[in-house]
């Protein structure tokens, strides 16, 4: 663990230096690394405000949609987690029911390959249409082409609009090495909170998990995405250091608590 954590710590620095920020900032990852995270008592009631409650395929239509909202308000939900197009959908729904879920939406997903005008305007478009947060997966190519000032770049284009931001890493595609800088460039950017995996490329794995809450100490969120379809894993995840958890299976989860 102190290995991994003075790895952290000297990879904080030369990133800083490579991409010409404040040391100030590695400084700050030095901290989180030495702050203790404690795991919050995990019930039924608790994992359901952890939960973002997720449909993202490519085929939901407008009643899946309005199905996710209202279950997310019957539940406890903390939020949804729909596609772009339909964030107005969601929005009108909340207003009419005057439902308390956050409004969650995909930037640049599933692949992370777009340019930094589009991430921009995409999520500037999904803020204007009601999203409360916005999941950009980071460009994971310039990311394994060792592009990092181009990676960080692009990233901090999304960070612009004043909405909480968790940047999906799409850990299981990653080597350790790359899994750091990928959480430390979410970190240098301005992310909020650093998400594991969109689900569709990736799952999510504790050791990820834990590797996130590290760096993330107590400033940044954790979310773990990908694969979570019962209560063990949920529990496991949240065990780890998973603050949030991105599902598809909540209400079964919840059903069978």
């Amino acid at each position: 663990m102190d290995n991994l954590k003075e790895k952290i710590t000297k990879r904080a620095k030369e990133l800083a230096d490579i991409l010409g920020i404040s040391p100030v900032e590695a400084k700050k990852i030095e901290e989180n690394l030495n702050t203790g995270y404690t795991v919050p008592e995990i019930s039924k009631e608790t994992a359901a405000k952890a939960i973002d409650h997720t449909i993202l395929s490519f085929n939901a239509a407008e009643n899946d949609v309005l199905r996710i909202c209202l279950e997310a308000e019957n539940y406890g939900f903390k939020a949804v987690c729909i596609n772009p197009v339909w964030i107005k959908t969601a929005a009108d729904f909340r207003k009419k029911e005057n439902a308390s879920f956050k409004i969650a939406t995909v930037i640049d997903f599933p692949l992370g390959a777009s340019t930094a005008a589009a991430k921009e305007a995409e999520s500037k478009q999904a803020v204007a249409d009601g999203a409360d947060e916005i999941d950009v997966v980071i460009n994971i190519g310039l990311l394994k082409s060792k592009k990092l000032k181009e990676c960080f770049e692009i990233l901090k284009s999304a960070v612009k609009t004043e909405t909480y931001v968790k940047v999906i890493l799409e850990t299981s595609a990653l080597s350790e090495e790359e899994k750091i800088d990928a959480a430390l460039l979410a970190v240098f950017a301005g992310a909020d909170m650093l998400k594991t995996s969109t689900g569709v490329n990736g799952k999510a794995a504790a050791e990820d998990v834990k590797l996130l809450r590290m760096i993330a100490g107590n400033r940044l969120g954790v979310k773990a995405a990908g694969g979570i379809r019962d209560k063990e894993t949920l529990v496991a995840m949240m065990k780890a250091g998973a603050d949030r958890i991105g599902c598809s299976s909540s209400v079964s989860i919840m059903e069978n608590w």
